[in-house]
């Protein structure tokens, strides 16, 4: 098979060309690595399930349910690789088992297209799959997340897709054309969505790429996925510069700058950059080739998504929680409407100890409702907005209590603040400069 060479521009991005079979094709030595795993000690098993719903794309569905499923569990799409398989996906990868260790339930597609002589690649070049409700694989993966959530009580709000090369594809597929349905993503290996359809992989500025996820469901103006995307330096297969082309799409749909907020190396040989207050992240992986996710990434995926913290099965307790209520309003820190979506803006309310106002402050510095939703500051500035979002470790997301009862946001070293000063029920929260009043100032009840 004859390898894509990159065309560069402004000296870092680079075009695919029109190579299908160069861009879909996962390396078969990395694929071995996804079928030669020894099996994990549980009694838990991958099922395949039939008649789960719509099936336009006719995949075969595989599911895996912990032995201990945390209640309203999660639900995380894990996709193979082109020549791939789902059962070899799941026995070669982590996920499952940290759905054993935290209780949120993994499907398994099968994809079943071929192109150029590939097989079993998921479908992300044709009309159908290019579009919100157009058809083809993206509908049948939705089908068998609606069936998972009604069947086992799965919770609408933390629906998550990963996958490797072909299902790194398709796992931003899903999150551009159903971003209803899917919260977040970790593609590891994979290309722009859109970069195998009519559009095709050549050069492209943000805007550009921004706009062809935001095309593929017209209308829609509800919150848009985060995704968290790997790529190795040595890719022969997909080139590391699909990495920035990925950051480039999806600041862009997020409205975030191409400049990193922070980097960092959370393990030897990997860099990370985090974009806007955690909306997108990058993770370069020094010297790997077209094999991931290695040992340790899912783990990084989980958290991520939030997936790790609330509803772990092997935890025998939780961080005790309690209610904020503000010294100048007497009300309580509350999540409007006990809503539990991404983005959602808290607010002041008269305190009645429902769930949405029980907030935990755990050893990390996160004030987490819910058990999987932290206290998240969504800018650093004065009049920043506070919101619940996806638990993910971010800086944003942790929080200082301090003996003088100001509550501090770790990255922006602002403070937990009642705007203009009020007192009355819908009041909303900000960062803002700390000053000590009693708009600032809070006791734990």
């Amino acid at each position: 098979m004859k390898e894509a060479r990159p065309r560069t521009a402004r000296g870092r991005r680079a075009g695919l060309g029109v190579g299908l079979a160069a861009l879909i094709a996962a390396a078969v030595t990395a694929l071995s690595m996804f079928l030669t795993v020894t099996p994990r000690a549980s009694a838990a098993a991958l099922t395949e399930v039939t008649n789960f719903g719509a099936n336009p794309g006719g995949l075969r569905m595989y599911l895996y349910v912990p032995d201990r499923v945390a209640p309203r569990p999660g639900v995380l799409v894990a996709m193979h690789g082109c020549n791939g398989w789902a059962p070899g996906f799941h026995q070669g990868t982590e996920f499952a088992s940290l759905a054993d260790r935290h209780g949120f339930i993994v499907v398994y597609p099968q994809a079943n297209k071929s192109a150029n002589g590939m097989s079993n690649c998921f479908d992300v070049w044709s009309e159908a799959a290019l579009r919100h409700g157009g058809g083809s694989d993206p509908v049948s993966i939705v089908s068998m997340v609606q069936h998972v959530l009604q069947r086992h009580n799965g919770d609408p709000e933390r629906v998550f897709a990963t996958g490797f090369s072909s299902g790194a594809m398709e796992t931003l597929n899903l999150l551009a054309t159903y971003p209803d349905v899917f919260k977040a993503g970790a593609p590891f290996a994979g290309v722009p969505y859109g970069c195998l359809g009519p559009a095709g992989c050549g050069n492209k500025t943000p805007q550009q790429w921004g706009d062809l996820a935001r095309n593929a469901y017209p209308g829609y103006t509800g919150p848009r996925p985060r995704v968290m995307a790997w790529h190795g330096t040595a890719d022969s297969v997909l080139p590391y510069t699909m990495l920035q082309e990925e950051v480039d799409q999806w600041t862009n749909v997020h409205g975030l700058s191409q400049t990193p907020a922070s980097t960092d190396s959370p393990q030897p040989g990997w860099s990370r950059r985090v974009f806007g207050s955690g909306q997108v992240e990058a993770y370069t992986v020094n010297g790997a080739g077209h094999d991931l996710p290695h040992a340790g990434m899912a783990a990084y995926a989980i958290r991520f998504f939030g997936l790790d913290g609330g509803s772990s099965t092997t935890t025998p307790t939780s961080p005790p929680a309690g209610q904020l209520r503000g010294v100048g309003s007497g009300l309580c820190l509350d999540v409007p409407g006990a809503a539990t979506a991404d983005g959602t803006q808290v607010q002041l309310w008269d305190c009645n100890g429902q769930a949405n106002q029980q907030w935990a402050a755990t050893a990390d510095g996160e004030l987490r409702v819910y058990g999987g939703k932290c206290l998240d500051a969504a800018g650093t500035g004065n009049g920043a907005r506070i919101q619940i979002y996806s638990c993910w470790g971010g800086a944003n997301q942790k929080w200082r209590l301090n003996s003088d009862g100001t509550v501090t946001g770790v990255q922006s070293g602002l403070c937990l603040d009642a705007v203009g000063q009020g007192t009355a029920n819908g009041t909303r929260l900000q960062l803002y400069t700390c000053h000590g009043g009693a708009n600032q100032r809070w006791t734990r009840t």
